[in-house]
């Protein structure tokens, strides 16, 4: 290994003018993520339009001197020709295993004062070196005739083997061409599992030859809301449908362009919950006499699953195989999450199947069945993955965890001496906001790029033995309240590249304020490159409060409290932009703080309804409404807090009719004593569905 010192020489010289940029130090090399050693060289080396890529004979290093060539063009304006001769004074890529390389995803990377070499002992970590090599080409993306680059030895290679992100395909669809581009992005940080999360209660979206209704039926559904219902497709007469599937021909060719770029895709495949879209399009799979008929969707947990039929399981296998032929990848993951058992209790067929089985209870019936699918995923040389609740009731010999539900399910596993992957919510959940900033949808929790990079995927208290069986790390991309890819992209980065540097650096190596750095070129490369990332950790935090602003949306406002906060977007327009509300559904309840009305003021508000499109059981019975005063409800206005004396009600009346925000006419709110106080809107209303919610508060 070499020793790393202080690099005071290693950074870009741009030479259009030939203008000099300061050294870089050992925690400022312009790379994400953060390799593991390095040290400098004397000298410089300079690239110009004239320098060559050489790749030599092999095809696999051609392609990544190709790929590398394309990411600088793109990025700097700088086309460098790809010869497969060796050339002096050129950048070369070669497969090497005498290289000093320490693993297939490894790789040495040497700049010296005669050229620039990248070798591998395997095509994944050449790819990987190229990467490191065009983001020390870019550390300034303006287009330049040359760039000179300080001399440097680089010896690389991951900390963990599964460096992830998970895309909820199922909830929302995004189309292939957006895949590709979430792929290559993923390359760019040496991510290498994209866990695709392709079937759900709401969607089930991969084509399978033998059930074709799965897709057909399952891949399109009405979404909630008045405005959706109102939306009628002329070809059909009723609500117009969103969604989309994956044919088989697609799922192939991402499979290898994953592949090309290093990464494996490992499919999801829910059972036994989360199954409501496949039990729509075949009935006979579900637990109950009287299953859904069309695809829903309120997000939350349903209670269907797939009863535990010998038919059922044929159906499964037969899924499964068409799954194996498209996906090589050794994984194949099965949910396994939130499977709420209230059917399998009351179903007369399942106790009595329970019984011939000589099953007690019915967590132990979900181990069986998962132990069922195991048994087949192993017979033909598929290990199966899943949510850390397949621990319940006695995990299956092979499988793997993935712990979500913080920790604990991942320490588990490790001291049973199964396999585990960390993806714990709220940490690495990608559908948490970034920032108080942000205005867009997503849940209310607030989960910075800083907290991620804070997070060490090695639990402190396991042994070296236990320790090796953490496989890595994984952010989640859960798409409920994500309807756009541009959205995705935003929620994804630059999180997706914390996660990046804490699955594959050491840990000796991360640095916060170093990455905060270092993400100032990655921000002009995702620029460069098209990438819609969030910029909001480089954007002053700017509270308003009641002095500074007249005006304070329901994402400057204050929550009366926050036991389930979503920044929720409206149901209309159907096309086109939509507001925005931050709400708790528990308690749709807003503070404006510190209002002085010594001397009164006027109020005007902006609200909109919601569809209450949410699976959240009992909980449902612990939401307080207001009882209206008049037949369409109320904005009550409360002083000195919720509990204070209502100094002003506005009616709804003009807002029931409109799907849009609507602001209703303003009051007018008489002097009081006392001082500024805090002002609490709530809305009065007989049943959950519709939802109010304020958009903006004004008061003047």
């Amino acid at each position: 290994m070499i020793r790393a010192r202080l690099l005071t020489t290693v950074g870009l010289v741009l030479c259009s003018a030939c203008r000099t940029v300061p050294a870089v130090s050992e925690r400022m090399l312009p790379v994400i993520p953060a390799p593991t050693d390095w040290r400098s060289l004397d000298g410089i080396f300079t690239v110009t339009a004239r320098t060559t890529i050489s790749a030599g004979p092999d095809a696999k290093a051609e392609w990544t001197a190709h790929y590398f060539a394309d990411l600088l063009a793109r990025t700097r304006g700088l086309s460098l020709p790809v010869v497969r001769t060796a050339a002096p004074r050129a950048i070369s890529f070669a497969l090497d295993a005498g290289d000093g390389v320490s693993s297939d995803e490894g790789y040495v990377l040497r700049v010296s004062r005669d050229g620039i070499k990248v070798s591998a002992r395997d095509p994944r970590g050449l790819l990987y070196g190229a990467v490191t090599l065009w983001q020390l080409l870019t550390a300034d993306t303006a287009r330049s005739k040359s760039i000179r680059l300080a001399a440097v030895e680089i010896h690389d290679a991951p900390r963990f083997v599964w460096r992830g992100l998970m895309l909820d395909s199922a909830r929302h669809y995004q189309s292939p061409q957006f895949i590709e581009r979430f792929i290559d992005t993923m390359a760019q940080h040496k991510l290498n599992t994209l866990h695709w999360h392709l079937t759900d209660d709401q969607a089930w979206r991969l084509e399978i030859k033998k059930y074709p209704r799965l897709a057909e039926i399952g891949g399109w559904r009405v979404p909630a809301g008045a405005a959706p219902r109102a939306d009628i497709d002329p070809r059909t007469g009723k609500p117009r449908m969103i969604g989309g599937i994956y044919t088989q021909d697609t799922v192939r060719h991402l499979v290898a362009y994953a592949a090309e770029r290093g990464i494996t895709i490992v499919p999801e495949i829910e059972m036994p919950g989360h199954a409501t879209a496949a039990i729509v399009a075949y009935p006979q799979l579900a637990s109950i006499d009287d299953p859904p008929t069309a695809v829903p969707a309120d997000w939350g947990v349903y209670r269907n699953l797939y009863n535990v039929d010998e038919s059922t399981f044929t159906f499964l296998e037969d899924v499964l195989t068409e799954v194996l032929a498209l996906f090589p990848s050794r994984y194949i993951h099965v949910g396994g999450d939130e499977a709420v058992k209230d059917q399998w209790r009351a179903s007369a067929r399942i106790q009595s199947r329970m019984r011939e089985l000589g099953i007690t209870d019915e967590t132990k019936l979900q181990s069986w069945f998962v132990r069922r699918i195991e048994q087949f995923l192993t017979a033909h040389g598929r290990r199966l993955i899943g949510w850390d609740e397949i621990l319940e009731g006695g995990i299956a010999p092979n499988a793997t965890v993935m712990s979500w539900r913080g920790i604990d399910g991942a320490v588990a596993a490790a001291r049973s001496g199964h396999d585990a992957v960390l993806s714990p919510w709220p940490t690495l959940y990608f559908d948490n906001r970034q920032s108080a900033l942000q205005t867009s949808p997503g849940r209310g929790r607030v989960v910075t790029v800083e907290e991620i990079y804070a997070f060490d995927p090695l639990p402190a208290d396991l042994t070296p033995d236990e320790s090796a069986h953490i496989l890595g790390v994984q952010g989640n991309v859960w798409t409920e309240h994500i309807r756009t890819e541009e959205r995705v992209e935003m929620m994804t980065w630059p999180r997706g590249a914390a996660v990046a540097e804490i699955a594959w650096s050491p840990r000796a190596r991360r640095d916060w304020k170093g990455f905060e750095a270092r993400l100032a070129p990655q921000f002009r490369r995702y620029q460069a490159l098209g990438v819609h990332a969030a910029d909001f950790m480089f954007r002053a935090q700017r509270p308003a409060d009641a002095a500074s602003s007249q005006r304070r949306t329901s994402h400057q406002l204050k929550l009366c409290s926050d036991r389930l906060t979503l920044s929720l977007e409206d149901d209309a327009p159907v096309d086109g932009d939509r507001a925005v509300f931050l709400i708790d559904i528990m308690n749709p309840c807003w503070i404006d703080p510190a209002v002085d009305l010594t001397h009164g003021a006027t109020l005007r508000a902006a609200v909109g309804q919601l569809p209450f499109n949410f699976q959240i059981g009992d909980d449902v019975k612990k939401i307080e409404l207001l009882p209206p005063a008049t037949a369409d409800g109320e904005l009550d206005v409360f002083a000195g807090g919720c509990a204070g004396p209502r100094i002003a009600s506005l009616p709804l009346a003009p807002a029931v009719a409109q799907n849009g925000v609507t602001v209703l006419p303003e009051v007018a709110l008489v002097p009081r004593a006392g001082g500024p106080q805090d002002l609490c809107f709530r809305f009065t209303q007989r049943t959950v569905d519709p939802m109010w919610a304020v958009q903006w508060i004004e008061i003047h």
